[in-house]
């Protein structure tokens, strides 16, 4: 549920991003009926026609405002982690919304789900029924903050390190640092100390603010009580207090507060501003700033100052910056295709200066995404046949005893409504089949089969469904944490969806 939860945040700069990208693709094919149209609309006019007037006469009207949004949009999509980030932190440190289920705790303090969702939670993000989130935002500019973290014997857990660029740097769980209790130091950039006796070090932060994503298995709901005990375990200590058995960290819920693009269109490129002075950018990046500047974008800027056309310049950028993110995710481009899944490319997670992707495939998609050798996710739209999933049809996913998803940690399958990404309400409550469900039944030959449809496919066979929906569009993830090699370089493949009537 954290997982694309930026498809939800933002929802005034996302209402505009969409209204104005389909503005600009009618402009392309239709560009003398949107003018008529912009007649029509007194707020709407000014922008659009300053969109399709150079389309339709080869002429620009003001350079200024055509420079400021062709360098704008590539300023916007370099900077959406950025932008984005800063909402997120406010929301998650200041606005208490549904604590059970949202981020909510102050700066250097873990938040922690309570529950695995169910269908009763319906702001989309396609929820996982297998992991209880935690998350914190640590501010590492004076001083490491140590994570703590008990013996976890044989249960998988991990705590993803995302830099504000939406980058990871570095893990501690199973899989990175094991599974025996464990302190580690998380330095921000520049620090030079040496952690206390007893502590280890990661990677150095890249940036000052990070985010700590934390997953933590659960095997069904009795098992809820046990995790949450670990949770309790889970520490966050600023060094400065290292040692201090009673210790406190004081709660702070001081960051900035994005403007709202509802009452300030240019809020957008502000925090930009803002969270570029706050999280400077590494030394390479001097060439792209430098072109940024001179539009009123960059650390220790106001994009105040600019002229009226550069304003209204930037803020088509950011309108049509955010549409063209959207758009390049929901294409698939950044996808191998094999069988109908979406196999994720090798980079995801650390996609660096590949600034479209960093922006559209890792933070608007996911806000921090693992790792592939962490976890890899794959999605399917579609059947073997290459037909959309229908919602009366019924389907098989069936795996060679041979070739059951290779995975070091598990795997499971989950299916979601296609309109609003979230599970699919069913009498049984089944939202999921993995490898870790006690009752899951193996073929005579030592396969797998997995029954895909809305009803029940009779008891003998309920132990392997997965109910889907009987009304509405519908898609399937594939999750497998600790995946191996072949799945990471898409040489497993995942048989197809095959439909049975």
């Amino acid at each position: 549920m954290v997982l694309d939860a930026a498809l939800r945040l933002p929802r005034d700069t996302a209402g505009l991003a969409t209204a104005t990208g389909r503005a600009a693709l009618a402009a392309v094919r239709h560009p003398e009926a949107v003018l008529d149209r912009a007649r029509r609309l007194p707020l709407a006019a000014p922008m659009l026609r300053q969109a399709v007037t150079p389309i339709l006469t080869s002429r620009v009207g003001d350079w200024r405002a055509e420079y400021a949004y062709t360098a704008g949009v590539q300023a916007f999509i370099y900077g959406f982690p950025y932008i984005y980030n800063a909402q997120l932190r406010h929301a998650w440190v200041t606005e208490p919304r549904d604590p059970a289920s949202v981020p909510y705790a102050a700066v250097n303090h873990f938040w922690h789900a309570s529950h695995l969702t169910d269908e009763t939670y319906r702001d989309g993000g396609c929820p996982n029924s297998d992991t209880l989130y935690s998350a914190a935002w640590l501010d590492l500019s004076d001083e490491p903050v140590i994570l703590s973290h008990p013996d976890m014997a044989d249960r998988y857990f991990t705590f993803e390190l995302m830099g504000f660029t939406s980058d990871n740097f570095d893990y501690v769980g199973q899989r990175a640092t094991g599974k025996k209790a464990g302190h580690f130091a998380i330095a921000g950039p520049g620090w030079q100390g040496q952690p206390p006796p007893g502590v280890q070090s990661v990677q150095p932060a890249p940036t000052p603010w990070i985010l700590v994503l934390g997953r933590t298995v659960v095997d069904g709901a009795a098992d809820v009580p046990n995790v949450r005990a670990l949770q309790t375990q889970y520490r966050l200590t600023p060094l400065s207090l290292w040692g201090e058995p009673q210790a406190v960290v004081p709660p702070r819920r001081d960051v900035y507060a994005p403007a709202d693009v509802a009452t300030d269109p240019l809020g957008p490129w502000k925090t930009l501003n803002a969270m570029l002075a706050e999280n400077p950018p590494p030394p390479h990046h001097a060439l792209l700033l430098d072109q940024f500047a001179r539009i009123g974008i960059g650390p220790g800027l106001d994009v105040g100052d600019q002229p009226d056309a550069v304003e209204q310049g930037l803020i088509r950028a950011a309108a049509i910056g955010m549409a063209l993110l959207k758009a390049q995710f929901l294409s698939g481009d950044w996808a191998t295709v094999v069988n109908g899944w979406r196999y994720p490319p090798p980079e995801e997670g650390r996609f660096g200066d590949d600034f479209l992707r960093r922006a559209a495939d890792q933070s608007l998609a996911g806000i921090a995404t693992n790792d592939p050798a962490e976890a890899v996710y794959l999605v399917n739209f579609d059947d073997a046949d290459g037909a959309k999933l229908s919602p009366e049809g019924r389907y098989e996913l069936h795996f060679d005893a041979d070739n059951l998803p290779p995975v070091d940690a598990f795997w499971s399958l989950a299916a979601y409504t296609a309109a609003d990404m979230n599970q699919i309400p069913n009498p049984d409550h089944r939202y999921s089949v993995g490898d870790r469900a006690p009752d899951l039944r193996r073929d005579r030959d030592g396969g797998l089969t997995i029954h895909l449809q809305p009803r029940s496919p009779g008891a003998d066979r309920e132990s392997n469904w997965l109910p889907t929906s009987a009304e509405n569009a519908w898609f399937v993830i594939l999750r497998m944490y600790r995946p191996h090699p072949a799945v990471v370089e898409a040489k497993w493949e995942c048989p197809g969806i095959t439909r049975v009537g």
